[in-house]
C-alpha cells in the first residue's frame, strides 16, 4: 500500500499533469463526449469514495469526468485555472478557503459550469451546493458526544482547516450542541481559549492542514498537555485514525472516548472494536454523482436549480448500525 503521506504530495502533482498536460476531448473539435473536473479539497479515503461516486456518474452518462485531488490551495487554484482554460464543460469544487478564493471562483464560473460540493462558497457565482448542512451535522456529532459523556467532561476538537465553510460550520454545530445553546449556524467561537457550559469543557480546536502526520501529534499533543482528557473529536474523515493512532500508543484506548467524522474505514471498524463511540458520516459517493449529474444537467441546456442548495443529508453511525452501513459502502466502491 502507497502510504498517504506519499499520496499527498504526489497525487497533486499527478493532477496537474493529468489536468494541463493532455489535449481536453471537451474543447472544441474534440470530437468527445464532454469532460467534467471534479476536485476535492485534499488527499483521503473520505475523496476515493467520492471519485468513485463520480467516476459511475460518468459511465451512466457517457461522459468524462476527472478527479484531481489537490495537495494545498495553491494546488487547488492551479487545477481551477486550468480546468476552466481548458473549457471543460463543468466544474464541480470544495473550495479550500472560500472567503479569499470568492474572485476566481467567479472567474471559473464565467467560462464554465460551476458546482460545490462537500464545503460551500455561497458568496461566489457558483450555480449549486451539493453536500449536507454542515452546521446541523455538526449538532448530530455533538449528540453523540453528549451520549459517550453523559455527565459531561473535558474535550477536544481536532480538524484539518478552519478556513473551510464546511469545517467552520460543523465545529460549531458541535460546540453549540454541548453548551445548550438555540441554533444559529451564523455564530462564531474563536478556536483559541476554552469554552464551558452544561457540564463540558471545549478544551480547544487543533488544526492540522490536511498533515496526516500532524494530525497525529496533535491528537498526541492533547494527551500530554491534558493527561484527565475524557473525549477527543475529529471533524475531517482522517481525524479519528490519527487519534485512534495516537490512544493505542499512549495506553488509553477505551479510556479516552472518541467521536468522529465520515467513514474512514479505521473509524469503522474502531465503531465495530468499541474504540469509537461513533461518526457522522455524509455521503461521498452521492456527493460525486450527483455533481456529474447536475453539471451534465446545466452544460446540456438545463436551468440552474431554483434552490441552490442539494441536501445530502448526513447521519449517525454507531455499533447498532455500523455493519449495514459498511457493507453498502463496500457495494458502491467495489471493495
Amino acid at each position: 500500500m502507497i502510504p498517504r503521506t506519499f499520496l499527498g504530495v504526489f497525487l497533486p502533482f499527478v493532477g496537474l499533469f493529468l489536468l494541463g498536460g493532455c489535449r481536453d476531448s471537451s474543447e472544441p473539435g474534440g470530437g468527445a463526449s464532454p469532460r467534467y473536473a471534479f476536485i476535492t479539497n485534499g488527499v483521503a479515503e473520505f475523496w476515493t469514495i467520492a471519485e468513485a461516486g463520480a467516476k459511475q456518474a460518468g459511465k451512466d452518462l457517457g461522459v468524462e469526468v476527472g478527479v484531481f485531488m489537490p495537495g494545498s490551495l495553491t494546488d487547488q487554484k492551479q487545477m481551477l485555472e486550468d480546468a476552466a482554460a481548458r473549457g471543460y464543460a463543468g466544474v464541480a469544487v470544495s473550495p479550500i478557503d472560500p472567503a479569499n478564493q470568492t474572485g476566481m471562483l467567479d472567474q471559473v464560473a464565467a467560462a464554465t459550469k460551476l458546482v460545490t460540493h462537500d464545503s460551500d462558497a455561497p458568496d461566489s457565482a457558483r450555480l449549486a451546493y451539493i453536500g449536507m448542512d454542515n452546521y446541523t451535522a455538526g449538532r448530530l456529532c455533538g449528540q453523540l458526544v453528549k451520549e459517550a459523556l453523559p455527565q459531561g467532561g473535558e474535550v477536544m476538537i481536532l480538524v484539518g482547516r478552519m478556513e473551510q465553510d464546511n469545517s467552520r460550520k460543523r465545529r460549531q454545530g458541535v460546540i453549540d450542541e454541548l453548551l445548550g445553546r438555540s441554533e444559529d449556524a451564523s455564530r462564531f467561537d474563536p478556536p483559541s481559549g476554552v469554552i464551558e457550559g452544561e457540564g463540558f469543557k471545549i478544551l480547544g480546536t487543533l488544526t492540522d492542514a490536511f498533515d496526516f502526520a500532524k494530525a497525529k501529534a496533535n491528537a498526541e499533543d492533547a494527551l500530554s498537555r491534558h493527561p484527565e482528557i475524557d473525549a477527543m473529536i475529529g471533524l475531517f474523515a482522517y481525524n479519528p485514525p490519527a487519534i485512534l493512532q495516537a490512544l493505542e500508543q499512549a495506553g488509553k484506548l477505551n479510556v479516552v472516548k472518541v467521536i468522529g467524522f465520515d467513514e474512514d474505514e479505521a473509524t469503522l471498524a474502531g465503531i465495530q472494536a468499541g474504540t469509537v463511540h461513533g461518526t457522522v458520516v455524509q455521503n461521498p459517493y452521492e456527493y460525486g454523482y450527483q455533481s456529474v449529474k447536475v453539471l451534465h444537467g446545466l452544460a446540456s441546456g438545463g436551468e440552474a436549480p431554483t434552490d441552490p442548495f442539494i441536501h445530502i443529508p448526513g447521519r449517525q453511525i454507531r455499533k447498532d448500525n455500523v455493519e449495514a452501513f459498511w457493507a453498502d459502502l463496500r457495494a458502491k466502491v467495489g471493495k
